[in-house]
Formats: C-alpha cells, sequence, structure tokens
C-alpha cells in the first residue's frame, strides 16, 4: 500500500470516527472527500488544487480528482457548521480546565482575500478555530465584524471558561473593548502611539510620555481616547532590543501579566507562516471567491491540527529521539509533525490522527 492511500484512509478513519454522531450517506461522502484534501495537502504542501488532485490516492485521471476535490469547496452544503464544528467543539472542551488564549488577527489568502481569524494560543503556536474571508486586500475589518466573528467564538467555548483575548492595534476600538468586558473576558490589545488618554483629569498623547529602551510605565485607571472609555490599564513598553515602543490597552490590572500574555499574540503569525510559505502555501491556491476560499480553509486548518497533534505526540512519546538531535529540539511543533509523519511512513508504522490535543503544557 503506498504512502498517499495508507495516509488517506488513516484521516478518512478518524474523520469518521471523531464525528460525535454517525454521518448521514450524504455527510460521510462529503467527509470522505475532506479526507482526500487533508491528505493532498499535507502531501503536497500545497492548497492548490490540481497539486492535492495529484495526491490523491484514486484510480481516476487526475484532472477528474481536480474536479471531484473543486465541486467539494463550491458546494453550499460544505459548511465550517457541518465539517468542522463539532470537532473544535471537542477540541476545546478538552482544553477548558485552562485559561484559553485566544488570538484575532487578519491575512492575505488566495487571489484578492482577506481572512480574519480567531485562534487557540498551543504550545508556541496558533489552532485556528473560527475565521471569515472577504474579497479584497489586507487591511482592517471594522469592529462589527471583530464582534461578530467573537459572539461566534463566544458560542463555541463551554460557559464556564476562563478566556483572554489578544489583539494589534486593529482591535483597540471602544465597541470591541466594551463587548470582551461584558462577556467577562480579560484582553489585551496594541493601541497606536498617537491615542490620547486621560490621566488626572490631564488628556495627553501617549507618544509624549517619556520612554527609554527597557523601560515600561503603566498608566492606571486611564480614559481611553476622546470617547473617555474606561478605567483601563494603558501601558507604554518599550523592550530592550526593539527599535520603538509598543502601546497596549487592557483589562487586566496588573502590568505584568498584561505584558506576559501578549508576548504571546505574535504566536498567531506563526499560523499563517505555516499555512503560507513555510507549511501549505494558503495564498498561492489561486481562489478568488471567498466562500469557497473559507470552505478550502476547513481542510487547510484540520491539517493543520493534525500535524501539530503528531508534533505533541512526537514529544510525549518520545519520538524526537528517531527524528531529531537527542542533546536539544530546536523544531517547531508543526516541523516535528511533518517529520513524524514521513518517520512513520517510511518506518511503515501506523499513522495515528486526531483532531484533539492534550492539555499538557499549552502555552
Amino acid at each position: 500500500m503506498n504512502d498517499n492511500l495508507r495516509r488517506y484512509r488513516a484521516i478518512k478513519r478518524a474523520l469518521v470516527q471523531l464525528y460525535p454522531s454517525e454521518p448521514t450517506s450524504r455527510l460521510l461522502q462529503s467527509l470522505h472527500v475532506m479526507a482526500m484534501f487533508i491528505n493532498g495537502i499535507v502531501a503536497s504542501k500545497s492548497t492548490h488544487t490540481r497539486d492535492v488532485a495529484k495526491k490523491t490516492p484514486t484510480g481516476a485521471k487526475v484532472t477528474s480528482r481536480e474536479k471531484q476535490l473543486s465541486r467539494w469547496y463550491q458546494n453550499e452544503r460544505v459548511s465550517y457548521e457541518r465539517h468542522m464544528l463539532p470537532f473544535v467543539e471537542t477540541l476545546l472542551a478538552g482544553l477548558a480546565s485552562q485559561t484559553l488564549v485566544l488570538a484575532i488577527d487578519g491575512s492575505e489568502v488566495g487571489r484578492n482575500c482577506v481572512t480574519l481569524m480567531v485562534s487557540l494560543i498551543y504550545q508556541k503556536r496558533a489552532i485556528p478555530l473560527l475565521w471569515v474571508v472577504r474579497t479584497g486586500s489586507k487591511g482592517h475589518f471594522p469592529a462589527d465584524i471583530h464582534i461578530e466573528l467573537l459572539t461566534e467564538v463566544q458560542e463555541l467555548l463551554p460557559a464556564d471558561a476562563s478566556v483572554i483575548l489578544l489583539g494589534d492595534g486593529e482591535f483597540d476600538s471602544i465597541e470591541l473593548q466594551s463587548f470582551l468586558q461584558d462577556a467577562g473576558w480579560d484582553y489585551v490589545c496594541r493601541t497606536a502611539k498617537n491615542t490620547h488618554v486621560c490621566l488626572d483629569d490631564e488628556w495627553q498623547s501617549l507618544e509624549h510620555y517619556e520612554l527609554w529602551p527597557g523601560s515600561c510605565l503603566p498608566l492606571y485607571d486611564a480614559l481611553f481616547t476622546r470617547q473617555a472609555y474606561g478605567p483601563v490599564l494603558v501601558i507604554l513598553w518599550w523592550q530592550t532590543g526593539y527599535k520603538e515602543p509598543v502601546y497596549l490597552v487592557t483589562n487586566l490590572s496588573v502590568m505584568e501579566e498584561a505584558c506576559l500574555w501578549y508576548r504571546k499574540r505574535m504566536r498567531i503569525e506563526t499560523f499563517f507562516s505555516d499555512q503560507k510559505s513555510r507549511g501549505f502555501h494558503l495564498h498561492k491556491s489561486r481562489i478568488r471567491d471567498p466562500q469557497r476560499l473559507a470552505r478550502l480553509m476547513i481542510a487547510a486548518c484540520f491539517a493543520y491540527i493534525w500535524i501539530i497533534y503528531l508534533g505533541t505526540l512526537c514529544i510525549h512519546d518520545g519520538w524526537v529521539k528517531h527524528i531529531h538531535r537527542t542533546d536539544r529540539c530546536d523544531l517547531s511543533l508543526f516541523q516535528l509533525g511533518m517529520d513524524l509523519l514521513e518517520y512513520f511512513l517510511n518506518e511503515f508504522l501506523p499513522i495515528p490522527v486526531d483532531f484533539r490535543l492534550p492539555v499538557s503544557s499549552p502555552t
């Protein structure tokens, strides 16, 4: 049995077994095609339909496989709610005993499309939870789209989950901060240096405060922007080795805690780089329709979560010594997962497939 067929059958079996209810015949067929997509994305390290089709283990011609895969992401019955939501809910339920650190960010995908994504920070990686895709080049989504997406995320989370949201300067709007406060979530978001705050009845732009490399200045009980939202904690933070400071706004009360959490925000960038230049080249899929691209991202995100699972398995079950140096490991979870999969294939070992992640070390 060749590698493509072994990998595909393992993915197909896991999708059906882990689905929380017995799939209908139509859904079962759709899950099988999705398994082809996941398999082909991982095998080809591409989301381009023809590249994926070449790695699809069927007896049909490549052009026929390509049409079958294209019909899948063109099909309006293929949806996040039916195909991915049950797996995401299971994943989150398994991790809900700890603080769930979420990051929100946007990135260009496909051809002339941009996605807004909410991810879960997990072991220096960002696990995709939910996204929206729109036509256009990279730019800011309006605050109502931020809130709409996060409202959907809120519905996915266990009711008693402890949540903190991290975001860059796009996500400092008063509307979003109010939503997060009402939701009972903590947040740390970047803001602009020309933001005005009021402290002790005096308004001043953040850029007018004196800072130097290595300094960190907290502004407690500040009113944020001319809308006087707050009180909030505003932090002016110039990390050693950086060319300029960052400015943060948070509803946390401790400066050190807010800075500690914000350091994790950049991990969503690792997801986009793993999905793009270092991994599956999502930006080269050539799909220009936002809805079709959003469906393709279901398969791409499944592929990513599976590889991260393999990365955790590599560490927890002691496989690192078989694929990497023993004195230290300088590979990411994504790289470990890809290498472990190749090792299993080369050694004709069973291929484990799961879309759940262990609770240990969720940083």
